[in-house]
């Protein structure tokens, strides 16, 4: 801890400073030299973003926001819930949600929220001040909001604001019906006239919760026998990560750990680095497999000479995460023998790739509130939430639970580390399910030959390219969207209940 925030205060402001100095000198050569725009068009365009948005004195407003997040990570990574008389982490209590017995499950989950509204007033605390240093240095840069001052700084120049907007419109129109209507079988099969929070995640049916592995070393060798199976060249980029946990896995949820999952590229070693939260719940497959894509995509690229170039856009990032995902289904026989429960796990999967949309469209919706009205309260943001769990929520009644819902936004880490990083998901998954259905029409061979061309690619190419390399439309639009629900709903009604 002591030397992260050694780093954050001396470290990464002297870095950002040199960093735009060199920025602003290849921008100047970008302009005194023809260079190939092929090859240089993607670096020069990015770099004269990066050169327009940086000011001197947003550096330690920088620091100070670097600081903030790290609070947050240990406020959260420190939270403890004591259940039947052991000590377990949030992640580990997500086993409870799981279980038949619905008092069990209801004592869980309020455990959860407990603990964590304790650090209710920490947290609000620190987000405010994120809100308020971020609106000063969107101001500093010459933007009147900070949303236009991080589309530029994100280099998001295929989509606008607007865009994104339309794109909540349309998951609220077109995956919002599809959502409630499978909480309307859950709540036929349960057999309770009112779904609540803690009853979105036991079987329906009543059958025992998914325990595809034991541990982090059983999860690793267990995703290795996948990817055997599925290619053998994704099977040798995991296998070069080592057999056990090594220097590339940190994958078992523990005390004071920082909460979330994700992949690092080593950039001066070029290996990768998988950080997770494991406790042994059918989630953490897909949260190992969508590392392992990231892991795929940072080794494709990795002999890429530009630095710059063996990093993508963070939307065509996570095609390559989110596509395996539902590439690994079929392969998924090594976590489980039971064939109903491996048709339970493949409807799972196939059922949230739609269900996470309305919660990516929620989180946008309310970056996008957040800073288009960055001088609100703390009354106006908790209601300006519950407006939008009106419309993009589960249909769930959350009667005497008003500050579990109206915090509920606390868990979610992208709002306070990466604002405006997570309709990318959204993005992200239209592509993954159009080389899944590829691989339905095609075979699986044909969208992995798709996708391993997209991902070599790195970032050298425009973000609507990349897709187009992977065969899939740069596309978020409602006709397509609403052909991809479609699709999906037929392969759910293949699949038995």
């Amino acid at each position: 801890q002591s030397a992260y925030r050694s780093y954050i205060e001396t470290v990464a402001p002297a870095l950002s400073k040199i960093s735009f100095e060199l920025d602003t000198k290849q921008a100047r050569l970008f302009e005194t030299f023809r260079l190939d725009a092929e090859r240089y068009g993607v670096i020069a365009r990015n770099t004269a973003a990066s050169v327009e948005v940086f000011r001197e004195e947003n550096v330690p407003l920088q620091t100070e926001l670097s600081k903030l997040d790290n609070d947050y990570d240990r406020v959260m990574g420190a939270m403890i819930i004591r259940f039947e008389g052991e000590e377990r982490t949030p992640q580990q209590m997500a086993r409870f949600l799981e279980e038949h017995d619905r008092d069990r499950r209801e004592r869980a989950w309020r455990g959860v929220q407990s603990r964590r509204l304790q650090d209710r007033d920490a947290i609000e605390s620190v987000f405010d001040r994120m809100v308020s240093v971020r609106h000063e240095m969107a101001r500093n840069a010459g933007f009147e909001r900070y949303t236009e001052f991080n589309f530029k700084q994100r280099h998001r120049f295929d989509y606008a604001a607007e865009e994104s907007i339309a794109f909540q419109r349309t998951i609220e129109r077109e995956i919002v019906p599809f959502v409630r209507a499978l909480d309307a079988k859950r709540r036929e099969h349960l057999g309770v006239d009112t779904l609540r929070p803690w009853d979105l995640k036991v079987d329906p049916k009543g059958r025992p919760p998914l325990r595809p592995f034991r541990d982090g070393q059983d999860l690793i060798d267990r995703t290795r026998r996948v990817f055997d199976e599925l290619d053998p060249e994704l099977a040798s980029i995991f296998a070069s990560m080592g057999d056990d946990m090594g220097d590339c896995f940190d994958l078992d949820s523990r005390k004071g750990k920082a909460p979330g999952g994700y992949q690092y590229m080593r950039d001066r070693r070029r290996t990768p680095f998988i950080f997770m939260n494991a406790a042994g719940v059918h989630r953490d497959i897909e949260t190992m497999v969508h590392e392992a894509g990231h892991a795929f995509h940072s080794m494709l690229s990795r002999a890429e000479p530009l630095l710059e170039y063996r990093h993508a856009p963070i939307e065509f990032c996570e095609v390559a995460s989110m596509a395996m995902e539902l590439l690994t289904m079929p392969h998924w026989g090594h976590f489980y023998d039971d064939a109903d429960a491996l048709n339970r796990a493949r409807r799972e999967q196939l059922e949230s790739s739609l269900a996470l949309l309305p919660w990516i469209a929620n989180i946008d919706a309310f970056q996008h509130w957040i800073y288009a009205n960055p001088t609100h309260s703390r009354d106006e943001r908790a209601a300006a939430w519950r407006d939008l769990k009106t419309r993009f929520g589960n249909d769930v009644s959350w009667d005497g639970l008003d500050d579990e819902r109206d915090y509920e936004w606390h868990r979610q880490g992208h709002l306070f580390g990466v604002p405006f990083y997570y309709i990318e998901y959204g993005i992200a998954q239209l592509g993954a399910l159009g080389l899944f259905l590829h691989a339905k029409r095609e075979g699986v061979a044909s969208a992995l030959e798709r996708y391993k061309r997209g991902l070599s690619l790195g970032g050298s190419r425009p973000l609507p390219e990349l897709f187009e390399a992977a065969g899939v439309p740069f596309d978020f639009s409602a006709g397509h969207i609403a052909r991809l629900r479609a699709a999906v709903e037929e392969e759910l009604a293949s699949l038995p209940e």
